[in-house]
C-alpha cells in the first residue's frame, strides 16, 4: 500500500520546450522567389526550352496559385520526364516540394538543379535561398548562414565603366 502512495505522488516531468513554428510554406517560397528577383547579376542564363516543358511549367504555375500542389507536382514531373535535367524545372518542382512540406526533396532539387545551372544570376539565388529556408526550418543556423553565404556569390557584377 505505501508504494501506491508514493506513486500517486510522482508529477509527470514537464514537456521540453517546443521550438517555436517556422515560417509558411507560403512564406518561404516567397524568400526564395525574392532572392531571385533581388539578384542583379550581368549573368541570366536562359537555354532554349521544349515548348511542351513551357505549357506544363506554366500550367503548373496556375495550379499553383489554386494551391492544387499535387497538380502542379505532377506537371512538373512530366516536365522533368521531358528535361530531366532542366534547372529552372528543376528549382519549379522545389519550390512545390515546399508547399506540399517535403523538405527534402526541395533541398535535393535545388541542388541539383545548382548543380546542372550556371551557378550565377536568378536561379543560383534561389536554389540557395531554397536551402536557406529548409535549414532555417530545420533549426540548423550554421548550415542557414553557409548557405546564405552562397545566395551571395550567385551574384556576377558588372564591369565598372569610367
Amino acid at each position: 500500500m505505501p508504494v501506491l502512495l508514493l506513486a500517486a505522488c510522482v508529477q509527470p516531468a514537464p514537456e521540453a520546450p517546443r521550438p517555436p513554428p517556422g515560417k509558411s510554406s507560403v512564406a518561404m517560397v516567397n524568400e526564395i522567389r525574392a532572392a531571385g528577383e533581388r539578384d542583379k547579376s550581368v549573368i541570366n542564363v536562359h537555354p532554349l526550352v521544349d515548348p511542351g516543358v513551357v505549357a506544363l511549367q506554366d500550367a503548373a504555375k496556375q495550379d499553383e496559385r489554386n494551391g492544387n500542389y499535387q497538380a502542379a507536382a505532377a506537371k512538373l514531373d512530366m516536365a522533368l520526364k521531358r528535361t530531366p535535367d532542366a534547372p529552372d524545372v528543376l528549382q519549379d518542382r522545389a519550390e512545390v516540394a515546399i508547399y506540399m512540406g517535403d523538405f527534402q526533396l526541395a533541398e535535393k532539387l535545388a541542388h541539383q538543379s545548382w548543380t546542372l545551372g550556371s551557378k550565377q544570376g536568378p536561379l543560383c539565388a534561389r536554389n540557395w535561398q531554397t536551402i536557406v529556408e529548409i535549414r532555417q526550418q530545420a533549426h540548423d543556423e550554421a548550415g542557414a548562414a553557409s548557405a546564405s553565404k552562397w545566395v551571395g556569390e550567385c551574384r556576377e557584377p558588372g564591369i565598372q565603366r569610367l
